[in-house]
């Protein structure tokens, strides 16, 4: 037992009640599918942390707070929404409230279940008058029925015959927890919901609310089945914010109450009222027709589906084997079916962020389901290609071409007030590019790039076409912007923004070569690719002759570097203890920044500047954001460092099972998780994928025996294994594919192709910062 969870390899298990980590616990048992998302919260409702039912995309509006105004700062930013609870199955024992923070608590345990997508439950509670009963749940947010979700909530006397009553709710407007100092926000939060239709039948009910500011209208809706061999009083009521099922019944000792609750929601910025009510009462329907049991069989299906294509297997660390699968499930649930909606930075696990979405999706999420789940990376970006006019509309408020896609957002607006970590954030136009290229190269999806991918890559090329210019020496120059790293604002041409940002004026330029038809529909002309062109080749990529390293930006080896061994630990994260004033004008570095670049533009690096430049930014680099340690660990195995990248690994896929960052309470950090992916299958596995060839160096720390991993390539499963001496490359579907291992070409099929993987000597570790060594278990 680790961390209060029991080491599993398919299921994540907590054991006893941990009221101290509560909010923790419910963002880690979370259910969710893209579109809906339910927090972990105890069935009956309380003790709780933090309530959170969320619809992907379902937000409200607030005026973002500015000391002084300026012109172009965004003025309405959006916060998620938490709607109408619909998991709320309240017990009472001989009109003794079951709550666990009362009586005796004999048994209690949760298991999150990869393989069947639930959520189980098992309490043996007495009652603070002495009567004990056993409660059984199990809960799933389907995949296969977007709308709809549902629980199996079972009730068992054990010492003696009991009136059992159980009150099945619809609840909206539960208060939650808010920012403190920001009152915009808490006012925001306030009672959000305003209530539009409230209706109950028989077992059933349907409350319908919108709100204030931003206008969207939901309805959430729910129904039963009871399973009870004796006869039960049943009761049902409804009204603006509360519907209400309640179940009187004398039950036996030894038997059970069994009730199956269906909760389905929906919402729209456009249909009425009316309608959302309709689209619920189909989806209950659809459900009680389905059944509990049918609904259980078609979560395992899709889930057997999603391991054959997925599934990384690690030999030699139980724990990390678990961290693995719990990051890839519930990627898989941040984005599964989002269907043209964001994929948030928290998934639908918790309010942090405000419920945005960032350039980390694309990054760092996006290429997990391209070779995963290809249809949900497409249906991500094609929700960045229906916020298009409102990133054009964002450019030409600031004054540029094409379009600038925000840096935080939930409906395509910008969603930051401060603007050099936001608007000054323009790689973000880069990043959606990369995740473009990557998605159409991997999947050769023609109706997307025709309908979607081109016109995404023109537009993003524009703005770098405009943004830019060329100095007297002739350089291309991207200058005021600010990269990946969050204490480098406003610097001239970082290095990641030109690198990323000179492929994406190649790519495009290559887009309107093949999709001429498209181009000319874009108003292309064959000046302006030229011109892309040109600026591509003549990108400004500033680089330290006497240290014999790239520049993260222009003069950053210059600054004064920061006093790490004077800082204390418990000053980390340095942005809550010192000024921004002082760490723009430091050598510290918040995230990989050039070191993300060396991952996402292998070929602009040769070998050697790869581990001069890793080793020199290995010693600035304390990882204050939990995007980091995943691409470490990508450019330590490349360079040789494995220990160091193993030690980054375990960072990233523990991050939020053991709550390195101490805020799990607010929701995963889902692009951390997807970090756990990226250092198996990049680093480990030494996957690469530019120029639309599939590239493999795998090399395996000694702490591990082997590691397998599968992804999808046009069409083929690939299934790769690795260990010490030799990697093993087999198509389970498809048919024969060409790959590159350790720089060699090979074509593989469906018979093992065994490879030997040349060793090499072991290097010294790089120098870190003072204190901010990888994580260690205890």
């Amino acid at each position: 037992m680790t961390a209060g969870f029991e080491i599993a390899p398919w299921q994540l298990r907590w054991c006893g009640m941990d009221f101290d980590r509560l909010h923790r616990a419910e963002s880690i048992f979370a259910l969710a599918n893209g579109h809906l998302g339910l927090r972990g919260t105890l069935d009956e409702g309380e003790p709780i942390g933090l309530p959170g039912t969320y619809l992907n995309g379902f937000y409200e509006t607030r005026q973002l707070p500015y000391a002084e105004t300026g012109f172009g700062y965004p003025e309405q930013g959006q916060t998620v929404v938490n709607v109408t609870d619909g998991k709320i199955v309240r017990l009472l024992v001989e009109d003794e409230p079951m709550d666990m923070r009362y009586g005796k608590t004999i048994d209690h345990e949760r298991v999150l279940d990869f393989r069947s997508g639930t959520m189980r439950r098992m309490t043996v509670w007495t009652s603070p008058t002495g009567r004990t009963v056993r409660i059984r749940s199990e809960r799933l947010v389907s995949f296969t029925e977007r709308a709809l979700a549902a629980i199996r909530y079972e009730v068992q006397p054990l010492d003696a015959d009991l009136e059992l009553v159980v009150q099945s709710d619809l609840l909206a407007n539960e208060p939650v927890e808010t920012t403190p100092g920001d009152p915009r926000l808490a006012a925001a939060l306030d009672r959000p919901l305003v209530a539009d239709f409230a209706a109950a039948h028989d077992l059933a009910a349907v409350l319908a609310h919108h709100t204030r500011g931003s206008g969207l209208r939901m309805a959430a809706g729910m129904d039963h089945e009871l399973d009870f061999a004796g006869s039960a009083r049943c009761d049902v009521r409804a009204g603006e914010d509360l519907a209400r099922v309640t179940i009187a019944a004398d039950v036996p000792e030894g038997q059970r109450l069994c009730l199956t609750k269906y909760c389905a929601y929906g919402w729209s910025s456009r249909r009425s009222t009316p309608a959302l009510r309709a689209q619920v009462d189909a989806a209950l329907a659809a459900g009680l027709d389905t059944g509990w049991d049918r609904l259980l069989a078609r979560q395992r299906a899709y889930l057997d589906e999603f391991w054959r294509t997925a599934d990384i297997e690690i030999d030699g660390d139980p724990e990390l084997q678990q961290a693995v699968r719990f990051a890839l499930f519930h990627i898989l649930q941040a984005g599964a079916r989002g269907e043209t909606r964001a994929i948030p930075a928290k998934g639908l696990t918790g309010p942090g962020y405000d419920g945005h979405s960032f350039w980390d999706t694309e990054t760092f999420v996006l290429p997990v389901l391209t070779y995963t789940v290809p249809n949900a990376a497409g249906d991500a970006l094609r929700w960045r290609h229906a916020t298009l006019d409102k990133a054009r509309r964002r450019a030409r408020e600031l004054g540029q071409p094409g379009a600038m896609f925000p840096w935080r957002s939930i409906n395509g607006d910008e969603g930051s007030g401060y603007w050099p970590t936001a608007t000054a954030a323009v790689h973000v136009d880069a990043d959606i590019a990369d995740a473009t290229v990557r998605y159409l190269a991997a999947t050769g999806d023609e109706p997307f790039e025709t309908d979607c991918g081109v016109e995404l890559l023109v537009e993003t090329a524009r703005l770098w076409a405009g943004i830019g210019h060329f100095d007297p020496s002739g350089d291309f120059r991207i200058d005021g912007v600010t990269g990946p790293d969050e204490y480098s604002a406003l610097a001239d041409n970082n290095i990641y923004t030109n690198l990323m940002a000179q492929r994406n004026l190649h790519e495009a330029a290559q887009a309107c070569a093949r999709r001429p038809d498209v181009a000319g529909r874009l108003g292309v002309s064959a000046e302006e690719t030229a011109r892309w062109r040109d600026q591509a080749k003549r990108m400004s990529l500033p680089y330290n002759e006497d240290l014999g390293v790239h520049e993260q930006s222009e003069n950053f080896t210059r600054y004064a570097r920061w006093d790490f061994a004077a800082t204390p630990a418990e000053n980390y994260p340095l942005l809550l203890h010192y000024p921004y004033f002082d760490l723009y004008r430091k050598q510290v570095v918040k995230q990989a920044d050039l070191t993300l670049a060396m991952y996402l533009c292998p070929n602009a690096f040769t070998a050697e500047e790869k581990v001069r430049d890793f080793d020199y930014y290995e010693a600035v680099t304390v990882r204050d954001s939990s995007l980091s340690a995943g691409i470490q660990a990508v450019l330590a195995a490349e360079v040789g460092h494995l220990s160091l990248a193993f030690d980054y690994f375990t960072e990233a896929a523990l991050t939020d099972l053991h709550d390195l960052h101490n805020n799990a309470a607010h929701g995963l950090h889902i692009a951390s998780l997807a970090g756990t992916w990226i250092a198996c299958v990049g680093g480990f596995g030494g996957m690469r994928d530019n120029d639309g060839e599939l590239r493999f160096a795998p090399r395996l720390p000694t702490a591990l025996n082997r590691i397998s991993f599968r992804i999808v390539w046009r069409g083929n499963c690939i299934r790769v294994d690795i260990d010490a001496e030799t990697a093993t490359y087999r198509v389970l579907s498809g048919g024969a594919v060409a790959l590159r291992h350790h720089g060699e070409r090979h074509t593989i099929g469906d018979a093992s192709t065994r490879l030997p993987i040349p060793q090499r000597p072991p290097r010294p570790g790089p120098r870190l910062p003072h204190g901010r060594e990888p994580y260690r278990r205890p």
